[in-house]
């Protein structure tokens, strides 16, 4: 079944966000990262280190970092940008999520969408993702440094 949304995809008021998730070793080491913008202006970026996950799961934890941080700060419309084209197909309802430990992950992300008066969601060239790649892959970084000092 293909999810219906109201497209954020034309709506001047809607946040972009651009995330990524990155694992090295797959599963292994994993982080997430969002880069929201309004209006060409940044409003917010974060990464977060996940432990050890696969690259699907870290970019489905990007995913719902972005359509909660918009939630929670009273955002409506939003316009997700990620490099991973199976998210993007999953959650457009495209590919099928065989993947048992991401179901409850595009069940989660699709009840946050719900939420939103409009929403949209495309697969960009990671060259067009860069902050949010450079922003998980410095996560990982700063935690394996961590990790080698104890």
């Amino acid at each position: 079944m293909t999810p219906s949304f109201k497209s954020a995809s034309h709506h001047a008021d809607a946040w972009v966000a651009h995330i990524d998730g990155a694992s090295r070793g797959n599963p292994g080491p994993a982080s997430c990262a969002v880069v929201i913008e309004a209006k060409g202006h940044r409003v917010a970026a974060f990464a977060k280190y996940l432990g050890r996950a696969t690259n699907n799961f870290a970019e489905y934890q990007a995913l719902l970092a972005a359509l909660s941080y918009g939630l929670e700060s009273q955002q409506r419309h939003i316009k997700i940008e990620s490099d991973s084209e199976l998210l993007v197909r999953q959650i457009q309802g495209i590919y099928k999520i065989k993947s048992p430990d991401l179901k409850p992950l595009a069940e989660r992300a699709r009840e946050l969408i719900s939420r939103y008066e409009s929403f949209s969601i495309r697969h960009v060239p990671r060259e067009s993702n860069r902050e949010a790649d450079r922003l998980a892959n410095e996560s990982l970084d700063e935690a394996a440094g961590m990790q080698r000092i104890s």
